[in-house]
């Protein structure tokens, strides 16, 4: 059945910029109303203001950082006390680091874990249950190819990735029948600042194609509107079929190979 974006009030973390602030025009051009979620609210603000002139959509600004605890419920308190009704989640929020994880701090991938694991896992806890109540609804975490494959100097990173899949697989298996939709979206190489600002080194990453936030948003959307959508969708032809080539491995092969993507100055031969 095809969504009713009219009807759907959506929160969307990480939205001030690339997959997130896709997701918020689209979103907002189709009718739905939006509580956006980020770091930065100067550029929350900016974006809330472009949406309600061109589209007329409801926005809320809520700037927030999820590195830190009790965030989640510090939003759904804030979304409460404005009279909303979440219908629709889109955890999509990410912060990431490229280098050896000996040489890595640890306090900054603490971070990684809390922005791009807890917080999904802490704001699925906090707006699932009503949507389980009304039957109606959906959660949309953005995971990511490196959920299936080992990430070389993206450890955990990547680690926080299969995380999310896991989860999401097992909610999507939960709530089979309540009326309420729940998938991941896993993207490759996308043209975003998140890739840029992972620094020179990181140019590896996009060395083929890479796919627009759009594009992104359009598998997503595409698939949330599917009859009996599936647990996960991989955003990409040439990223499904990388998955897919990868069964075919061995982990000691497929863990050697993206050693060799991930830092071809090092021949991971052994």
């Amino acid at each position: 059945m095809t969504t009713d974006y009219r009807a759907q009030t959506v929160l969307l973390t990480g939205a001030s910029s690339g997959i997130g602030a896709a997701f918020a025009r689209t979103l907002a051009a189709r009718g739905a109303n939006l509580v956006l979620v980020a770091r930065r609210a100067d550029r929350l603000t900016s974006l809330a203001d472009e949406l309600r002139r061109t589209t007329g959509a409801h926005i809320e600004v809520l700037p927030a950082d999820l590195s830190r605890a009790g965030t989640a419920d510090e939003l759904r308190q804030a979304v409460t006390e404005r009279g909303l009704h979440v219908t629709g989640l889109i955890n999509n929020a990410a912060i990431g680091s490229f280098a050896p994880f000996v040489e890595s701090d640890a306090d900054g991938l603490s971070a990684e874990i809390a922005v791009d694991a807890l917080a999904p896992m802490r704001l699925t806890a906090a707006f699932l249950p009503p949507m389980v109540n009304a039957g109606n609804g959906f959660v949309i975490n953005v995971a990511s190819v490196s959920a299936f494959l080992p990430s070389p100097r993206m450890a955990v990173y990547g680690a926080t990735k299969a995380f999310t899949l896991s989860f999401t697989e097992s909610l999507w298996t939960e709530l089979r029948g309540t009326g309420v939709t729940v998938f991941a979206v896993c993207p490759g190489a996308t043209a975003t600042e998140f890739t840029s600002e992972l620094g020179p080194d990181a140019a590896v990453l996009t060395a083929g194609k890479v796919r627009k936030p759009e594009n992104v948003v359009t598998t997503a959307l595409n698939h949330l509107d599917s009859r009996n959508p599936g647990p996960v969708v991989i955003d990409g032809r040439a990223n499904k079929l990388g998955v897919l080539t990868t069964r075919l491995l061995t982990r000691r092969q497929t863990a050697l190979m993206m050693g060799r993507v991930f830092d071809p100055g090092r021949l991971a031969t052994r």
